[in-house]
């Protein structure tokens, strides 16, 4: 194998069933499929399973050419386990968790991630020594991830993206700042900008604010926007429903505290009421309640009433089948003109009706503008939510094909291989020139993971 040395960065990777995981997953891939020699760092099985739980079918979608080493990862705060609890913690909860944040941001300004520092710049040192790295792509949050390039870059020279699919110091659902200037992060973050070859993010918002508080980095900022993954997505659905058969809508995701759990329902049950589309309709929801194992007493749900079946989660692969079963989709999302979502792409690819229960000024608006088949709600009220509901409720009966097919075609342009490869060929032509190393034809050798 000649091909360029990625070494690519994700606290999340598959089995993982984190949000950022099939982002993590697809980039990795492509460096692969596009000739590099990759090499993943990750935390170990095991943390996963503890504390924000796995879908292990995704394991088989690793390029088997990729190498992934799993690192040992502590997460005291999300201990699922009481009775590993310190006592100190079980006598002084409130205390404790203060004095616990301060110590895990004394590595690095991060609370949970920071003790991780220190072992993902030895396991960054020992990948270079072994196969010197020529680019290091971290994918974040956390940001403790930005370590390792940091410190290859400092120590050796080696050129480095930040893949900043979140926002460490804008809170995207308030716009918010959650970092004043000057700290301890805005410096660091700062200083790992300015030194990066390209900073990604997922669209346009975000790429635009972090170009304003960093003018220095403003020139390598790319949207490297999500999209549908060719090997989980829907077939598109070009024949509606049986007359006779009452209307199945659907929702795949996690339920977070931010998703406008309320608003939905109340639209929900207002438009079955007094719309003949939607009697005997139900609502499917699929996914996680929280973003963690343990659940999240503050993370809002829905109740197996009025029509709403609760499913729990599906594993990534099986999404195609759920899609199958449903005639609309429902995108409940939380507020915030930063907020896309991944799934969003997902729902066109289905060319469904696609039903929009968030802020108008979402970034994931800016996605379905011109998506033949959405439906958004003006607002959060009551009255504005069943009107969207009743009308693509109309449009899931009477759609003919020629526009189900425009809205197929319309949501194949998101393939997420599409928005990757211009970036991954330009940043291995580069480092190809630099190092004369040229991408090979990626002949399948390698084992898929360092603990195999």
């Amino acid at each position: 194998m000649t091909g360029p040395h990625v070494l690519y960065v994700a606290w999340g990777f598959p089995p993982a069933r984190s949000g950022g995981v099939y982002r993590a997953l697809a980039t990795a891939n492509a460096f692969a499929q596009g000739g590099a020699q990759v090499t993943v760092l990750t935390a170990e099985r095991d943390a996963f399973e503890r504390y924000t739980a796995v879908d292990p079918a995704l394991e088989e979608h690793v390029d088997p050419r990729i190498e992934v080493r799993r690192l040992p990862f502590e997460w005291p705060a999300r201990e699922p386990d009481r009775s590993r609890w310190p006592l100190a913690r079980r006598a002084l909860p409130r205390v404790w968790w203060h004095v616990r944040k301060r110590l895990d941001r004394i590595p690095f300004p991060e609370s949970g991630y920071g003790p991780w520092r220190a072992t993902l710049e030895s396991a960054a040192r020992e990948v270079h020594a072994q196969r010197p790295v020529d680019l290091v792509v971290a994918t974040v949050n956390p940001y403790v991830d930005l370590a390792a390039p940091r410190v290859l870059a400092r120590e050796h020279g080696v050129p480095y993206v930040v893949d900043h699919r979140d926002a460490w110091q804008l809170d995207v659902f308030s716009g918010r700042r959650t970092h004043r200037r000057g700290s301890r992060v805005d410096r660091t973050e700062k200083a790992l900008l300015r030194g990066a070859r390209e900073v990604w993010f997922v669209n346009e918002p975000l790429r635009a604010w972090h170009a304003a508080h960093h003018p220095g980095a403003a020139g390598r900022m790319h949207v490297v926007a999500n999209g549908v993954d060719a090997a989980f997505a829907p077939g598109p659905r070009l024949d509606p429903p049986a007359a006779d058969a009452p209307l199945r809508f659907g929702y795949l995701g996690t339920m977070s505290r931010q998703v406008p759990v309320e608003a939905f329902r109340r639209g929900w049950v207002l438009a079955r009421s007094r719309s003949p589309e939607l009697a005997g309709a139900t609502a499917h929801v699929y996914g996680w309640a929280g973003h963690y194992a343990a659940p999240d007493p503050d993370t809002p749900v829905l109740t197996g009433e009025d029509g709403v079946v609760l499913r729990g989660p599906v594993s990534r692969t099986a999404v195609a089948q759920v899609y199958e079963q449903l005639d609309a989709m429902l995108l409940i999302l939380g507020t915030g003109r930063y907020v896309t979502s991944g799934k969003v792409y997902e729902y066109m690819a289905s060319a469904l009706p696609v039903v929009s229960v968030h802020d108008p000024g979402n970034a994931a608006a800016d996605v379905l503008r011109n998506y033949p088949l959405w439906f958004p709600a003006a607002d959060l009220s009551a009255e504005a939510v069943a009107a969207a509901l009743q009308a693509a409720a109309h449009a899931a009966r009477i759609t003919d094909r020629a526009t189900r097919e425009a809205a197929a075609r319309y949501g194949s342009a998101f393939a997420r291989e599409a928005q990757l490869r211009p970036r991954v060929q330009a940043l291995l032509a580069g480092v190809s020139a630099a190092t004369g190393r040229a991408p090979g034809a990626g002949s399948a050798g390698g084992s898929l993971s360092g603990d195999r």
